[in-house]
Formats: structure tokens, sequence, C-alpha cells
């Protein structure tokens, strides 16, 4: 029978055997002096009990500072899409004399953590850990134990800052773009993937309609996959329904461009009978379609540029303030399709 090796400790095993918050061990780690002297013996003698060894380079990390900061991404730079979130971190360091170094990981978890190595070698004194769209992630311990912000991404219990899209806030701003413009049937191809932005689109757009007075019509709202042909279909069954919408408001600008196919195949005209808002800005798709797609910008760049200043400004391991959760708004980009 093979031998079963015990899976190494981690931070969170550290702080459920201490019952304290991931952000109070990290904070020991980092000397932090806040820290109550009671909480501190519990997540001492919960570590020594586990075998938990804090990264020595991050350490020496907090001590120093390198003018260095690591960017490490799943696969946003490798895409036309998300890559403003690079280039909005990488001007904000510049602007302000620091270097970023980059690692795109591919998903794989070896190059992640070889990427995570290379960071702790050069001593940068951040990270920012990014991915390729909004969603919940289990990042490394690693994170905990230096200055670290999560852009376009966040743990499940907020320990750690980061810096999202306001999807919410896009979708009820879209939403009411079409309600101010006359239209009382407006349309929601939603995505059918159980991620942030699903339901937090959806959530915008019931909100626009109840500030607006306008009952929510369940038939309006169909879901599919977030490409052309989900959007073709969606649209397709949506404008099947007893009093059609005047309006459709869309996931992504992926299934906008599928409503444009499925409007002329029903001999409809954007905008003239069907208006239509799409999400994301993914310029090679909505400045391009005939008419151009109006839609709800991701803001990537405005990300990136807030990830850097709020690590500039929290170097400090004597920072104890509870992890900012930011959202940035997604403004409207308007072109000929409202």
């Amino acid at each position: 029978m093979a031998k079963q090796t015990k899976p190494n400790p981690t931070l969170i095993d550290v702080a459920n055997l201490a019952g304290v918050s991931r952000t109070t061990v990290s904070l020991v780690i980092n000397d932090n002096s806040h820290i109550p002297d009671e909480a501190k013996k519990r997540v001492m003698a919960a570590m020594s009990e586990l075998g938990y060894s804090p990264n020595l380079a991050a350490k020496i990390i907090r001590a120093q500072r390198s003018g260095n900061f690591g960017f490490v991404s799943d696969e946003i730079v490798t895409t036309p899409y998300a890559g403003k979130i690079f280039e909005g971190a990488q001007d904000a360091a510049w602007t302000l004399g620091k270097v970023l170094l980059l690692a795109n990981t591919k998903n794989d978890p070896q190059l992640q953590a070889a990427a995570f190595d290379m960071m702790l070698e050069r001593q940068v004194d951040g990270i920012i850990y990014a991915t390729f769209y909004h969603r919940p992630v289990t990042p490394p311990d690693l994170l905990w134990e230096i200055p670290s912000v999560l852009l376009d991404c966040f743990v499940a219990d907020r320990s750690l800052p980061s810096v999202v899209p306001d999807e919410v806030g896009g979708g009820n701003n879209a939403t009411k773009i079409l309600l101010e413009k006359g239209h009382k049937r407006v349309g929601f191809l939603n995505n059918i993937d159980p991620i942030p932005a699903t339901a937090a689109r959806l959530q915008g757009y019931l909100a626009a309609l109840a500030a607006h007075g306008i009952a929510f019509d369940p038939a309006l709202v169909v879901s599919d996959n977030s490409d052309p042909d989900g959007g073709q279909r969606a649209a397709q069954t949506v404008m099947q329904v007893p009093n059609p919408p005047t309006a459709l408001f869309c996931f992504n600008d992926r299934m906008a461009m599928g409503a444009y196919y499925a409007l002329r195949k029903l001999n409809l005209t954007v905008p003239d009978d069907v208006a239509v808002i799409g999400f994301d800005n993914q310029e090679i798709i909505a400045a391009h379609l005939n008419p151009g797609l109006s839609t709800m910008e991701l803001p990537h760049y405005a990300m990136g540029q807030w990830a850097i200043n709020y690590l500039l400004e929290h170097l400090d391991p004597e920072d104890d303030m509870q992890p900012i959760q930011h959202s940035i708004e997604c403004p409207y980009i308007e072109r000929f399709s409202v």
C-alpha cells in the first residue's frame, strides 16, 4: 500500500486552528504591533502545532524596498480583450518610477508557483494577482504575507484587497439608458454560466426596471452561452414572446453580435426597430458591427492603475486596515445601436 503524504499546512489551516482570520495571521507573521498579545499567542501556537513556516523571502521583502512590483496573471496578456489591465498597471508604475515584472501563467499551477518564486527572488515590493475575468480565486498563501492586491477577482472571505468592475451598476445603467430612450419592453440576454457578472448584471437590470416603475416580465430574460451563437438563440427566443421587446440589453458584445444576426433574420433593423446595448466594449467587435454597438466598457485600464496606486499606499506592515473591496464604474460607450 502506497504511503500517503500529509499535505503542507496552509495559512487558512493556521487561522482555523487559532480561531482568527487569515488577515490576523498575516499581520502576526509580519510583526504588526496592533495585534493583541492573546491573539498573537494563539496564532504562534497554531503555527507551531501545524508546522507552518512563513516564507522567509516574503519577510525580507517586507523589510526592504526594491522599486519593483510583480504582476501575475492567468492569461490576460495573451489576449487583446483584457490586455488593458496590464497596460493600466504598467503606465501607473512607470509614471511613479517603478518597474513592473510580468508573469503569465496560462492557468498552470506549476507555472504559477515558478512565477511567485521569480517574484520573490527579485524582491518585488508587492504583487498584483490578476485574472482574465471577474471571479473568485484561491491564491497561494504568499499573497497574505506580502503587500498584494487582487485584480478582477476576489477571495471568498474578502481577506485580501481587490478591485473589480461594478457589474451591478453597469447592468443598471445599460437598462436605464434604454428605458430613458422610451423603451418599455427591454429584454435581457444573459449568460448561462454561474459567474459573478451573470448574477450582478441581472441584479442591475432588475433594479433599473423597479426604479422606473416597470414590472419585471420573466419572459424577457433569456439565458444562453455568452457567445454569438448563444446571443442569436436567446434573441430569437425573446423576440417570439407576445408583445416582444423593443430593446435588448446583452450580457456581452459577443451575445450582441448574435442578436444582430437574429434580428436581421426577422427583418428587423438596429436601432430603428430594436435598440441593442452590449457589455465589455470588445472593440474588435463593438466598433465594427453595423451599426456600431453601444456598450458598457469594462474598466480594465482603470483597474490596473488603481491596483498599483493601492499597493504603493499600503506597503507598511503596520497597516492593519480592513482590506478594501473596491469596484470601478463601467462607462457607457455610445455608438449607433440605441
